[in-house]
């Protein structure tokens, strides 16, 4: 049994959001920090990841390699990761064990040690991670289009950050970054699970009642003005295959048209999580884009993806080509799909269904304590977690009209970037 989430708020800033379930003696703890790549400063690409990373590498209370080993001995899991607008750290024990959480991340929530070595062990493991990355045609194609569709807001450059930058950083930086943003009052701490909220609260004022207050936060100021008309770029690389990206300048989730293109993004696609894990491949057969382009053997794959995020983001369209076809008819044959919307909308009975699917994912990311954390931690970050609680409403009220309405609105060929990869057989000058 879920109860109503709860917020706490410590005299040093640091919101404490809490949700008693009782269905299985299980607890999770997350502490999620305002920032990602979308804070980052020119030069300083990919320092949010660097420094996350970093956390992972001991205190003077907690060396390296302490932290597997104590969660390894009470049975849980733990892990982190950074995107776009927030980073985040979790552990999910046995109910009765989840004082360790709070005590590994109040540790290094201040104590994290940047060791100089280890500093330089992560530069390599990081940049062996970008050039990993650079083996998939994909990657080149991301970064070109979103370079494209952003001109003003640091959404252009990947989360990862720049070669160039991550060989230039300096101990110095990423230290400076952490004292910034790793502080109780850019942060908010998470717990779902089997306990009482009352005695685990005094276990959060013990552990992170002390911690002082961080630097006022620098603002994002920039603003990704309107676009004034399409963008194209074409790749040419070594690949296996052609690849097309379709992206669309799209409202942030704050925006009242949030739900209606979720749901837009659904009628495509079918219906995946509301989080930065819930693009990629469809699977939903009964979609629009796989009908249109997978059994027809234009695409091996094609799939829209919409997230919700902090400021205006994309609303994208993606497709990998099938050998003998070519990128320019796979993207005529996705925009032919938004063309259709546009003119004809959707009926009631496929948004029905649509709507059906959407709830049915909801309910499966509330199915674990772990999941329904990320969900109340990634709504504070973006927005409010209460959106946890009122977003079902939201979907459930966007109408036929709502959908061809947004499809006209952001949709357009002055919005949009239209990237192909197109694969060579050797390499060309100048990479």
């Amino acid at each position: 049994m879920s109860t109503p989430i709860q917020a706490h708020t410590l005299a040093n800033g640091l919101l404490v959001l809490t949700r008693e379930v009782h269905s299985a003696p299980v607890a999770t703890s997350w502490i999620w920090y305002r920032v990602g790549s979308r804070n980052e400063p020119s030069g300083e690409t990919g320092i949010s990841h660097w420094v996350e990373h970093m956390l992972f590498k001991g205190t003077p209370g907690m060396p390296r390699g302490e932290l597997d080993r104590l969660i390894a001995r009470n049975g849980g899991v733990f892990n982190g990761f950074t995107w776009i607008d927030y980073t985040a750290y979790y552990e999910t024990l046995p109910a009765d064990r989840i004082e360790l959480g709070l005590r590994i991340e109040s540790d290094r929530m201040v104590n994290a040690l940047f060791d100089p070595a280890e500093v330089e062990s992560e530069r390599t493991v990081i940049i062996s991670e970008l050039e990993g990355y650079a083996n998939y045609p994909e990657t080149w194609l991301d970064e070109a289009v979103k370079a494209m569709a952003f001109t003003v807001h640091p959404y252009h450059h990947p989360v990862i950050g720049y070669k160039s930058d991550l060989l230039a950083m300096t101990r110095d930086e990423l230290v400076a970054y952490y004292h910034t943003f790793y502080a109780p009052n850019n942060a908010v701490l998470v717990l779902v699970g089997d306990f009482d909220t009352d005695t685990l609260l005094r276990q959060v004022e013990q552990y992170f009642g002390s911690l002082p207050r961080g630097p006022a936060l620098p603002a994002v100021r920039a603003v990704e003005p309107e676009p004034q008309g399409e963008r194209r770029v074409t790749i040419r690389r070594p690949g296996p295959a052609q690849y097309v990206q379709i992206a669309y300048l799209a409202p942030d989730c704050r925006n009242p048209d949030f739900a209606p293109l979720a749901v837009l993004d659904a009628v495509l696609s079918g219906a995946r999580p509301l989080s930065f894990m819930g693009g990629g491949a469809q699977t939903n057969r009964s979609a629009r884009i796989y009908k249109a382009l997978v059994e027809t053997e234009l695409a091996a794959a094609a799939w829209s993806s919409y997230a919700p995020t902090r400021d205006p983001f994309l609303f994208e369209l993606n497709a990998t080509v099938r050998e003998g076809r070519d990128a320019a008819a796979v993207e005529a044959a996705l925009l032919a799909e938004i063309e259709k919307i546009q003119r004809d909308g959707v009926t009631p009975e496929e948004l029905a269904r649509v709507l059906k699917q959407v709830r049915a994912q909801i309910a499966y990311n509330n199915e674990s304590v772990t999941d329904q954390a990320l969900q109340i931690g990634m709504w504070e970050m973006l927005d409010s977690f209460r959106r946890v609680e009122t977003l079902p409403e939201e979907l459930a009220a966007v109408t036929p009209e709502d959908v061809r309405r947004v499809a006209r609105t952001y949709l357009t060929e002055r919005r949009r970037v239209v990237g192909h990869f197109i694969p060579t057989e050797e390499q060309e000058d100048g990479d």
